[in-house]
This record gives structure tokens, sequence and C-alpha cells, in this order.
């Protein structure tokens, strides 16, 4: 028989990574979580689990409105403690999917330049991206840019850092009181 352990009187929030589709949320998230010893969960991951293929597929046959609102109800079931979560670029269309996440700990916007995103979107077109026909990466990114600002607690400039500093910014700029159960 094992011993038992004790739950803390408060447990520690999430730590939750906002940002552009290929900001490096799923690749910072998971450093972040190796330092802190707590759990990662990707939000598409668990969207594509949902429907059994990839997010692309997902996003394509459902249409983008339709697939925010799929989004958004993934989101509002997550329930967690001592994860680090990486979301979606498009959680930001949905407040009350915000409203949730912001519930769960610390909203982190990972900010990058236009032209990194570009880049990285160009080279991985498979990617999920939740876009308007006709609409641009240039526009998505001018319109989701100061949705993540406004949601955001904390916003790291990330330039060409590597994850691990990413993830020491972080948590240099997150209060540890917050962060530590008790």
């Amino acid at each position: 028989m094992s011993p038992a352990i004790a739950q803390p009187a408060r447990l520690a929030p999430c730590i939750v990574l906002i940002g552009m589709a290929a900001a490096g949320k799923s690749t910072v998230g998971e450093s972040l979580s190796r330092t802190l010893d707590w759990a990662f969960m990707d939000s598409d991951h668990l969207i594509e689990s949902c429907y059994g293929t990839s997010l692309e597929d997902i996003s394509r046959t459902l249409g983008k409105e339709a697939f925010l609102d799929v989004e958004c109800l993934v989101i509002r079931s997550i329930q967690a403690h001592r994860c680090v979560i990486a979301t979606g670029g498009s959680v930001v269309y949905r407040d009350e999917g915000m409203h949730h996440l912001a519930s769960l700990g610390p909203l982190v916007y990972l900010d990058v330049a236009f032209s990194v995103i570009q880049r990285r979107i160009v080279a991985k077109p498979q990617r999920g991206l939740a876009i308007a026909p006709g609409q641009s990466i240039r526009d998505l990114y001018a319109e989701r840019e100061p949705r993540y600002r406004a949601w955001a607690n904390v916003r790291l400039t990330v330039g060409d850092m590597p994850p691990q500093a990413c993830a020491d910014a972080i948590l240099a700029m997150l209060d540890p009181a917050t962060l530590a159960e008790g």
C-alpha cells in the first residue's frame, strides 16, 4: 500500500501561452513545463483528438466560424492545475474561452515579429490556420495582435530567443508566489 499524499490547500495555477500560429507556443510550453516539472497540454492536440484528424482538415471542413466555436468548447472544458497550456492562435476570437483560460492562470503572450511568423507558416503549409477566404497572413496578424495584447497578463517579445531562454524569461516575469502551491 502506498503512502497517502496530502493535497495542497491551494493548487498551483496553469500558465497559458497565447500568440500567433508559429509563435512557438508548443515548443516554449514544453520547455517551460519541463523546467517547472508540470504537465504540458496543447489545445490544438485536444481538438485533433476529438475529431481524430488533423487541425488543418478540421478547420477546412468546418470553416472558420464553426472551427472557432469548437475550439472555444474544447477550451472551456479544460480543468487543470500545474499545467502549461499552449493554445491555438485563434483562441482569442471567443471571449468565453479566454475568460476560462484567464481563470486557470496567467496568460502569457509570445510576441513574435510578423516576418518570423510568415516565414514559419510558409515553411509548414499543412499547419491548421483559422483564416477566412481571401484573408492574408498579414491581415490575420494585424487582426489578432491587439487581442493578444489585451488579454495577456505578461508579454514576452521573443526575438531570436531559444525555447529554454523564453521559458526562463517567462518565469522571471511571473510572481513566484502565484505559481506556488500552498
